[in-house]
């Protein structure tokens, strides 16, 4: 398990509580959207973290992360702020299209400053590990593609609801990609080798 820069397990207390409290931050603002796999039903760890908020603000879409990255953007250009999830990196890699070449790309050909936020996560390896295809980090090969989307990785409890209220309120025209620690969301499950 990677684990570079990543708090020790006692820590990580309260990594979900804060993920929740994030997302319920964020769906307060009367122009926030979240889409994306199992955020209406069941399905992913990450569903748990918007429990509570109303299903107007959730747009379940099917297995099509570049259209759902497609959409989002377009949802932010209309003015919209879409908190886009992928439940991990590897998914999210079926976006990079949208993410790289479109949604980068917006500040350099045009006026538009859209505010879309990307929400992913470095997939859980226990209690059973979903093998190799599930618990990428690309979070430095992201950062390195990137220029007007900052990508900030989740590693301590304490940068979490900063980190999202940052996004949600920017004003320097970036967007933002969050990456979660999955064995994080159930502290049971947080074994540090």
């Amino acid at each position: 398990m990677p684990e570079e820069g990543r708090e020790s397990n006692s820590n990580m207390q309260g990594y979900y509580e804060e993920l929740k409290r994030s997302m319920e931050h964020l769906a307060k603002h009367p122009d926030v959207i979240f889409l994306g796999q199992a955020v209406s039903y069941e399905g992913t760890a990450m569903r748990k973290t918007l429990e509570g908020i109303s299903a107007a603000k959730l747009l379940e879409v099917p297995v099509f992360e570049d259209t759902q990255q497609g959409m989002a953007n377009g949802l932010a250009l209309s003015g919209s702020i879409p908190v886009s999830i992928f439940p991990r990196w590897n998914f999210l890699l079926l976006a990079t299209n949208q993410i790289v070449n479109h949604l980068d790309k917006i500040a350099d050909m045009s006026s538009f400053r859209p505010r879309c936020i990307i929400r992913t996560a470095i997939g859980s390896q226990f209690p059973l590990h979903p093998q190799h295809q599930h618990v990428g980090d690309f979070t430095e090969g992201f950062q390195k593609m990137l220029k007007n989307i900052e990508v900030i990785r989740l590693d301590r409890t304490e940068d979490i609801f900063p980190a999202y209220d940052k996004a949600l309120n920017r004003e320097d025209g970036k967007c933002t990609i969050l990456v979660e620690w999955g064995d994080a969301y159930d502290p049971k499950w947080n074994i540090k080798n």
